[in-house]
């Protein structure tokens, strides 16, 4: 198996999940820099969440249809243009436009990362791996 399938998948893997916690400490200072309240920032986790909710059921679908590859391939793309989008966002329905977009591309990397996974490893390196 070549070992840089696991290494790829653990950083994206890494990443979402970071993602999705890591804006909680740094809500006030987003919050100062796009001239809003912390409070009014909680939108962008719950338009995160709701990307999730919704992605990660059609994700299955989708790696069946267009290939895990690809769509895992697709969901880093879209996952860098949300965090791109996030970082030059200046005002509160951008940054919440831009944690959806992070949402949909992390929605997708989850649980098609591990299908990647599961199907470039033989069976007998499932547990190495």
């Amino acid at each position: 198996m070549n070992r840089i399938i696991p290494l790829i998948l653990a950083v994206a893997l890494f990443m979402e999940n970071m993602d999705s916690t890591v804006i909680a400490t740094s809500l006030p200072a987003i919050a100062i820099d796009i001239h809003t309240s912390p409070i009014a920032l909680k939108l962008a986790l719950t338009a995160y969440l709701v990307s999730l909710a919704i992605f990660i059921p059609i994700s299955g679908w989708m790696a069946d249809r267009f290939g895990a590859k690809n769509v895992f391939r697709a969901a880093i793309a879209v996952f860098i243009a949300g965090s791109v989008a996030c970082a030059f966002a200046n005002s509160l329905p951008a940054f919440v436009v831009s944690r959806f977009l992070q949402g949909m591309g992390g929605a997708m990397m989850t649980p098609v990362g591990r299908l990647v996974l599961v199907r470039a490893t033989p069976k007998n390196e499932l547990v190495a791996a």
